[in-house]
Parts: structure tokens; sequence; C-alpha cells
């Protein structure tokens, strides 16, 4: 990522933590500006009431993902996970208490701003196995074969460095280690330049992969079995999905050929999709009319 860029992503994020810091009530203000909660295409909008109900308002407010990565990650008992980009933590929180007991859920975040709206957030929910670390996602400050799960809530577009996010998931994951991200992909007709005439890099639109580039470089960096899942249109051939690849425990990761029928299967769901409506959360349909959760500051 170049500095210029980078800047801009943290100056945006930690804007975006100081607002849920600094304000006295969690419906003081809006941190997200369209992206509200109850969004069907960024937010908290994308989690069920059941999953918002006990979280503390401010993990739901800073909430600016495009997906819910935990809904589908299959965690369990015992599993070290990892979120990259974990912003205000809401992921987090989930997925420590899906590993529990046992299990770790790390958070890896780039502004320090949002790293403390994040432990503040864990301390509120009574939280005890999250941890949040700083650092970029390009450099992950764990060891290696050191993780179960990687996770990460729109985020990977972020970054202008993508082979070298590839390839340090690969690195920290254990054999048999399972991806799953949720993040905006292309639509592959679109252009570089396209993409970036929908939306800046901070917007998460700009840096968003097509399909066949995201399978080719999870591919390149060694992994297999990987899925792209869309579940909804953010925009004129973008669309939120779920990414899914494994860490093999021998061999070689997908061949050209594999990723670019993972490309292609994703792409085909990817055009079926209405313009706006429900969101796919893995096997049901997450309803997007809600505020700040069940029982929540709105309610």
């Amino acid at each position: 990522m170049t500095d210029q860029l980078r800047a801009e992503v943290r100056d945006h994020y930690a804007r975006a933590a100081l607002t849920v810091l600094e304000r006295p009530s969690c419906c003081g203000a809006d941190v997200s500006g369209a992206d509200a909660p109850g969004d069907p295409v960024f937010g908290p909008g994308l989690y069920t009431p059941d999953e918002l109900g006990p979280l503390p308002a401010d993990a739901v407010a800073a909430s600016l993902g495009c997906g819910n990565p935990t809904a589908v990650a299959d965690l369990r008992p015992g599993e070290t996970v990892l979120d990259l980009g974990s912003g205000g933590g809401i992921d987090v929180l989930l997925a420590a208490r899906r590993v529990a007991p046992g299990g770790t859920a790390y958070g890896l975040d780039m502004t320090d701003e949002m790293l403390t709206l994040a432990r503040r957030n864990a301390a509120q929910a009574g939280v005890e196995n999250a941890t949040f670390v700083k650092g970029e996602i390009e450099a992950i400050p764990l060891p290696d074969a050191s993780v179960d799960v990687v996770i990460s809530n729109c985020v990977i577009n972020l970054s202008t460095e993508k082979p070298r996010v590839f390839a340090e998931i690969a690195r920290v994951l254990r054999p048999g280690g399972r991806l799953g991200v949720s993040d905006v992909v292309a639509d592959d007709d679109l252009s570089p330049a396209d993409r970036a005439e929908r939306g800046d890099f901070a917007g998460c639109i700009a840096g968003a992969l097509s399909f066949g580039e995201y399978a080719a470089g999870l591919a390149a960096a060694g992994l297999a079995e990987i899925r792209l899942t869309p579940t909804h249109t953010v925009g004129d051939g973008l669309y939120g999905a779920i990414v899914a690849a494994v860490r093999p425990t021998a061999g070689p990761g997908a061949s050209p050929q594999g990723a670019a029928a993972a490309a292609d299967a994703g792409l085909r769901a990817a055009r079926a999709l209405p313009p706006a409506g429900g969101v796919v959360l893995g096997e049901g349909v997450a309803s997007t009319d809600l505020c700040c959760g069940s029982g929540g500051c709105c309610g």
C-alpha cells in the first residue's frame, strides 16, 4: 500500500472510531454516513438481531463491513482465529464467543483509535479471550502456522499489496487452516478504472479485486478449495461476497484451472443476484430491518 493511500485509509477509519469514542450515546451520530445501521449493503444491518443483541452498542455502531464472516466461518471451541482489520471489534467479539472455551480471537488493526475502541468494547462485553494487536495486514505480527482460521470484513480490498496479504494469510494459517472473509468483489468485466469511477479506496470500492483476480491471487499464495460466494449487490458490477479457502495439509494450492473455475462459478452467481434484496448468510437470509440490534440504543 502506498504511503498516501495508507494514510487516507488510516485517517478515514480513525475518524470513524473517534466519532463513536467521543459521542455521548450510540445514537448521537452516524459513523458511516449513508451506510447507517440497517443498511443492507454495509454495516450492522448484515448481522442478525441475535448476534447483535449481546454486543456493546458502540461495537455495533462502529461496524463498517460488507458482510458477516463469522456466520459462515464454522468456528469451533478451542480454535485460534485472526480478524484482519478488526476495527471496532464486532467480528472479534462474535468469534471469541464461538471459540470459547479454550480458544482465542485476535484482532489486527493499524489504527490506534480503532484499537482503543475495540479494547473498550471487549471489556464492556466481558470477553476475556479477545486480544487486539497493532499491525498491518501485509506484515501480520504473528508466528508461522499459528492460526486455525483467518477472517476479515471488507478490509483486504483496502490494500494495494494484495499478493503480500494473501502470502501472509497462507503463512500464519496452520496446515488445514481456513480462510473465510467478507469482501467487495468486482465483475470481471470491470477494469480498474471502472472500479475507481464507482468509489474510492477508503470506501472499499476502488481496490476491489475481480472474481478472477481474487481466485488467482489465493491460488498463487498456495491456498486451495477456493470458493467465492456472492451474497448481495453493492453497486453496478460490485458484489459483497464470502471468500473461502484452505491451506493444504500437503501438496500445492489450487491449480490455475481450479482457480478459474471457482472464479467463474462465483461470477455467474453474482450476475444472477437482484440489484437489491436480502443478504444470504450461510443457510438463511438475514433481515436488514434493525437499528443497533435487539434491545439496542435505538429500540
